[in-house]
């Protein structure tokens, strides 16, 4: 009998230590989360850019939960590799939708960039509970001469008026490192051995 107190009393403990723990989870927001995770409705970008000159990137998304919280956006260099995420807060009022652009002023890090570099930045939207929207992958072209701005959509016509804030990343030259002696032996000449 004795037994079977024992045990009975040890599966009620674990049942309690087990509610106990999912309610501090979802208390704390993770790993449970909660609601709805936002969605990036409509996207433009340029695909071609002047190095030095700002770029818009445009955005709408909307949260079914209104928790929106913040932007992430995440640059990929070919021949350097991936940059930190950089996060953009979201205004009070973009909680449950927005309609609005990123500006990024490329001109931060570097003189100069090699001619035709690639990179992709991608975009998605965070909400209070740590829900991610879906992702938005933006290839784009640096190049040195002019580059006309390209027609923006007419859906985002409007959303010239609502700037959601600055993408923060300074890009920099892969064929030069920090102390500006080049890296011809990894970039400029990769098959060449040493």
């Amino acid at each position: 009998m004795k037994t079977k107190i024992i045990i009975l009393s040890i599966l009620v403990m674990g049942m309690v230590a087990v509610g106990y723990a999912s309610g501090y989870s979802q208390a704390l927001g993770s790993p449970m989360r909660g609601g709805q995770p936002p969605i990036i409705s409509s996207y433009f970008a340029p695909e071609q850019v002047r190095y030095g000159d700002p770029v818009r990137i445009y955005l709408a998304a909307e949260d079914p939960d209104g928790e929106m919280l913040r932007i992430a956006a995440v640059v990929s260099q070919l021949g350097y590799g991936d940059y930190t995420t950089d996060w953009t807060y979201l205004k009070p009022g973009d909680e449950k939708s927005f309609k609005g652009y990123l500006e990024w002023n490329t001109n931060s890090g570097t003189p100069i960039l090699p001619e035709n570099t690639r990179i992709t930045l991608t975009i998605s939207v965070f909400d209070r509970a740590g829900n991610e929207s879906n992702e938005v992958v933006l290839p784009m072209l640096f190049v040195s001469s002019l580059v006309p701005n390209p027609p923006v959509p007419a859906s985002f016509e409007q959303a010239d008026n609502h700037m959601l804030g600055h993408v923060m990343i300074n890009l920099r030259n892969p064929i030069k490192d920090t102390e500006g002696h080049h890296r011809d032996h990894v970039f400029l000449f990769p098959f060449r051995h040493r």
